[in-house]
């Protein structure tokens, strides 16, 4: 019972602290959860986390608290859920408020127009970083590879939308799983840690 309440305080104060420092949300705290679950607490790997995150953005909802409410549920069940939950909402809460209140008053301030500038290009880069990262993961072989390049012409050419792409993507991986089973080729579900695309 102890070790579980313990668990559950890391988690709350895990994404307690990960909330507030993590400006743009979304896919930008995922370094930063990464980095606190991995890295630090050793909570899981890096393919246990990047299907998390594959999972979080197949559902409605943000994928910062998707994620955080799935890694939640895997290290505490339903209360880990709700400890990370409720650990990741509250300071987005009480800053979302404060600044919406402290904006009225400033928005016309040559600074914080400065500050936006600079704010916005370190928010790209922290989402080109994280999708580099799960991308060493999800794309390890030539037929992910194919299936990655395809779906981001099809989102930038043909502009489909993001449900349509991720429930093509569910129909083809099971389809090519099948077709390779049937050819007698042996199918890698995930990353090996040696001679990879990637690497």
């Amino acid at each position: 019972m102890i070790n579980k309440r313990k668990i559950l305080l890391q988690v709350f104060f895990s994404f307690f602290k990960i909330s507030p420092i993590t400006f743009g949300g979304g896919y930008a705290m995922i370094p930063m959860i990464e980095k606190e679950v991995i890295e630090k607490r050793k909570w899981m790997e890096m393919k246990d986390l990047s299907e998390i995150f594959a999972l979080a953005q197949s559902v409605p909802g943000a994928i910062a608290v998707n994620s955080a409410t799935f890694i939640g549920y895997r290290l505490g069940g339903v209360s880990g859920s709700l400890a990370a939950l409720i650990g990741i909402l509250i300071p987005n809460f009480i800053i979302v408020v404060l600044l919406s209140i402290l904006f009225v008053l400033v928005k016309d301030n040559p600074a914080v127009a400065a500050a936006f500038t600079g704010i916005r290009p370190a928010i790209v880069a922290l989402i080109v970083y994280a999708a580099y990262r799960i991308g060493r993961t999800a794309i390890y072989d030539k037929t992910t590879l194919i299936i990655g390049i395809v779906t981001v012409g099809l989102l930038l050419i043909l502009k489909i939308h993001p449900v349509i792409i991720i429930f093509a993507g569910i129909g083809v991986g099971i389809i090519v799983v099948k077709i390779k089973n049937w050819l007698g080729i042996i199918t890698n579900l995930e990353k090996k840690e040696e001679h990879t695309l990637l690497d």
